[in-house]
């Protein structure tokens, strides 16, 4: 795919088959897996969706087979997520029970489509198949819901794979969705560079064998008080038929949301970080998470006495005793809180906000982290989305780094946008970041002129533009 100006790529033939079952090539373990409290979250309970746009294809039969090979040692993905229901649980409440995973084999969930329209490159737009498929064209949904297994309303498949090869134009689009249940992103990363790596040298074994048990992430020793609940988290009170508060989460979510993307080069993070007055030691994702915060809050116009947070993912495999094997495979990762009120956080300035990001995540200590685990035992606490903005950093895990044997992809990055923020890696600018996060349409051109603001009016290395 040459991105020279203005090209219009030809018309590909068009052919969707049914969904086929991609198994391991040879018998994995047949077992139950619990997941740990830290899998088992309400929040986690949807698929991580990624999209990758490649200049050449591979063939689906050397793609399928590599699959097969690598879910012999990621064999939980070839599962399904059940949910354990008691005799005296309601089948109605089925998303408050706790899931495990059935290892039997099945296998991850495949579509191969061939796509069959003009793909327009270059001219500066992004390319016209990656706009329509990542859900910013017009064209109909992509059904990328978790598929369900055989109508069983408490199964899921783990996995599901959507591969769109033998474009006429040479290229290839590969879309994955792993639930997040069963690992984080880092687990993500490295199955899909597993997968990878059997596709390039398929003689050969994965570098480092996957982990799969989940009692790392036990409580240590239940105490005998409640744990404190945790900022990030909230609890639900049963039976209650009360009014919920003001939720920017619901006000958000009950209006089309339109996705806005601004890339920021290293030499605009570090004008930002020059904002932060006095001067104060930092880095790239403190100060960018700090402005990315301020500057949604202020597009929002909330009142001002309303406790608005910033949550944002912490690894801790290496933070908890004993040390986590290498190649653990599952969420190990906890939520860093900081939180102020928005008249707090609009008439501070950088340095202060920045520094409530940092001490959010100095309070994720040892003792911190058990008592999280601890507190997830109760299956009334639920993280606090009422008026968060959730970030999460996918610019420093490798995946653009995905190469399966014909080079690394043109264009990588999520297949849907909520209205959660992500951090994304610039494909060729390992140094810049993308920032992504959904809002109302007529909340857009605000949003973008108080992240840009800092900004010299002549500088156009970070002008934010909405992929519509």
């Amino acid at each position: 795919m040459q991105r020279s100006s203005n090209e219009e790529l030809p018309d590909c033939c068009y052919q969707e088959n049914q969904p086929s079952l991609i198994k391991p090539s040879s018998p994995t373990p047949n077992h139950m897996l619990h997941l740990s409290n830290l899998d088992d979250q309400k929040f986690l309970r949807f698929s991580i969706k990624y999209i990758y746009l490649f200049q050449n294809s591979v063939t689906i039969h050397l793609l399928k087979l590599s699959l097969s090979r690598v879910l012999v040692d990621y064999y939980p993905l070839a599962g399904r997520l059940k949910t354990l229901l008691s005799p005296h649980d309601d089948d109605d409440h089925g998303d408050d029970q706790k899931l495990q995973v059935d290892c039997n084999g099945e296998g991850a969930t495949n579509v191969h489509v061939k796509e069959g329209r003009k793909l327009q490159v270059g001219g500066g737009k992004r390319c016209a198949m990656v706009d329509e498929v990542e859900g910013r064209g017009k064209g109909k949904e992509n059904g990328w819901e978790m598929t369900r297994d055989g109508g069983d309303p408490q199964r899921w498949d783990c996995v599901c794979l959507e591969v769109v090869t033998k474009l006429r134009c040479g290229g290839m689009i590969v879309c994955t969705s792993i639930n997040h249940c069963l690992c984080d992103g880092i687990g993500t990363s490295q199955f899909l560079h597993d997968w990878a790596y059997l596709t390039t040298k398929p003689i050969d074994s994965i570098p480092i064998t996957p982990f799969h048990s989940r009692h790392m992430f036990k409580p240590r020793s239940p105490s005998s008080h409640l744990p404190l609940l945790h900022p990030a988290f909230t609890k639900n009170v049963p039976n209650s038929t009360a009014e919920d508060s003001f939720s920017v989460n619901r006000y958000l979510h009950s209006q089309p949301l339109v996705p806005a993307s601004l890339t920021y080069t290293a030499s605009n993070i570090m004008r930002l970080k020059s904002q932060c007055v006095p001067s104060i030691k930092c880095t790239t994702f403190e100060v960018l998470a700090s402005h990315t915060w301020l500057s949604w809050v202020k597009s929002l116009n909330l009142a001002p006495s309303l406790e608005v947070k910033l949550l944002f993912s912490m690894n801790i495999r290496n933070r908890v005793n004993p040390k986590i094997p290498k190649g653990y495979y599952a969420n190990g990762f906890v939520l860093a809180c900081a939180k102020t009120t928005v008249k707090g956080l609009v008439n501070s300035n950088l340095h202060n906000v920045v520094k409530l990001v940092q001490e959010a995540k100095l309070a994720l200590t040892d003792d911190c982290v058990n008592s999280i685990l601890e507190m997830l035992e109760d299956k009334n606490i639920k993280t606090d989305l009422t008026a968060s903005l959730v970030i999460s950093q996918w610019s420093k895990l490798g995946l653009e780094d995905l190469d399966f044997g014909e080079g690394k992809p043109l264009h990588m990055g999520p297949l849907t946008s909520d209205i959660y923020c992500l951090f994304l890696p610039v494909i060729g600018h390992p140094n810049d970041i993308r920032v992504l996060v959904s809002l109302p349409k007529g909340l857009v051109s605000k949003f973008e002129y108080y992240m840009n603001r800092f900004l010299d009016s002549n500088n156009v290395e970070a002008t934010g533009n909405c992929e519509k």
